[in-house]
């Protein structure tokens, strides 16, 4: 059994919630429920849920407040977050480079299938949840350039500045990334998410299996099909229609 919080300020998506998890997550439990920041906070520290289901916008303020309060009373958070969220572009993002699970409304089953295989697969291993804090972090600054990204595996959850990123590799629907200082690691999702999350933070796909980040570019060979050369030593392929792009990219920084 999994023990769980529900936090939503409508009756009806909490019935709608507990529903859809009776389906599709009979081994959850809903343990408690509550509707507000305060009464959200007392349910988690009173319960000790190992998850907990929680809304954004509730009527006396937001699921971030009660993570900030939970944070500062007691240190971190010890529960697994599942945020439940309406289209809001910013938290989203917030919660890729925090590597947070979170689910659209209205749910989609398929969607709170995947979530509860990813809650499993936390809960057996020990988690310190510092991504909670980048998170909040985040949230805090609201500022769309952020600095740090956490990255999940079965090893657990590791956070790194996306400065130190030198390049990612697809492997089928894993992504390997390449990091400064660092072993590589390998992560559970497709080249084409985390390209989305880095193309403004001066990253290039350059090819179908490889995303650069050009602050560590040391060459662009043009011959042999093209290549670039990396500070660390790699050789990428460029593909030929990102030949112009890249290019281009490089022509206007020298042009700067």
């Amino acid at each position: 059994m999994i023990t769980a919080v529900l936090i939503d300020d409508d009756i009806n998506l909490r019935n709608g919630m507990k529903g859809l998890l009776s389906l599709y997550a009979p081994e959850i439990t809903i343990i408690g429920e509550a509707d507000s920041v305060a009464s959200g906070v007392e349910a988690i520290e009173k319960l000790h849920p190992q998850v907990v289901f929680l809304d954004i916008q509730l009527n006396d303020g937001t699921g971030f407040d009660i993570l900030e309060k939970l944070t500062t009373r007691n240190g971190k958070a010890t529960s697994h977050i599942v945020f439940i969220t309406a289209h809001e572009q910013y938290a989203i993002k917030a919660f890729r480079f925090s590597a947070l699970d979170f689910l659209l409304k209205p749910v989609d089953p398929d969607e709170l299938k995947k979530v509860i295989e990813k809650i499993k697969s936390v809960l057996e291993r020990s988690d310190n949840y510092a991504h909670i804090d980048l998170l909040l972090e985040n949230i805090r600054k609201k500022v769309d350039n952020f600095k740090r990204i956490a990255l999940s595996n079965s090893d657990g959850i590791h956070l790194f500045e996306i400065s130190d990123i030198i390049r990612c590799e697809s492997e089928d629907n894993y992504t390997k990334f390449f990091i400064r200082n660092s072993k590589p690691i390998l992560i559970s999702k497709t080249l084409k998410e985390y390209e989305e999350m880095l193309t403004n933070h001066g990253f290039v796909r350059v090819h179908q299996s490889h995303l650069i980040n050009l602050a560590f570019l040391k060459s662009y060979i043009k011959k042999e099909g093209g290549y670039a050369i990396m500070t660390d030593n790699s050789t990428i392929p460029i593909s030929q229609r990102k030949k112009e792009q890249l290019q281009e990219i490089l022509t206007k920084q020298l042009n700067n």
